[in-house]
């Protein structure tokens, strides 16, 4: 039945190790074995929340750099930082992207820019540094955006 087999493929115990590889590899070796509706998803759904596929994925990945220390700014405001999330499952409005204020990843520098100066630098002045995990072109266009 569907659910012994969902049960079956769920038992932590019948994944080795070294099959553990996410759900894009995970998927075509489950699939010789069981089915269900929305098997792919139900997949993915596991492997985000399989502590030994995030262990595993962990080993595999790339080692970080260092974390190093921004200087502390003189003033409030003067620097800030850009965090942005992308990729996201896009929302109803096509968001897919998070900086404070939703944008989408496709949207131009220049309407990046005039959100900064709306929501920024009308309550808080011109910073003057942006810490941003883009590369230096990101920083430098949205510079230039301004």
């Amino acid at each position: 039945t569907t659910t012994t087999a969902q049960t079956e493929a769920r038992k932590l115990e019948n994944i080795k190790k070294e099959d553990v590889g996410g759900s894009e590899k995970m998927y075509p070796d489950m699939k010789k074995l069981y089915w269900w509706p929305n098997v792919k998803a139900d997949i993915a759904t596991y492997v985000s929340k399989c502590l030994t596929c995030v262990k595993v994925k962990a080993e595999h990945q790339k080692p970080l750099g260092l974390l190093v220390q921004s200087k502390i700014p003189e003033w409030k405001w003067d620097n800030i930082t850009m965090d942005f999330v992308t990729k996201l499952r896009k929302s109803s409005q096509g968001y897919d992207t998070i900086w404070v204020t939703p944008i989408r990843e496709t949207d131009p520098m220049d309407k990046l820019a005039r959100i900064y100066l709306k929501e920024v630098v009308t309550r808080h002045g011109i910073t003057v540094s942006i810490i941003s995990d883009r590369d230096l072109r990101f920083a430098s266009n949205f510079w230039r955006s301004l």
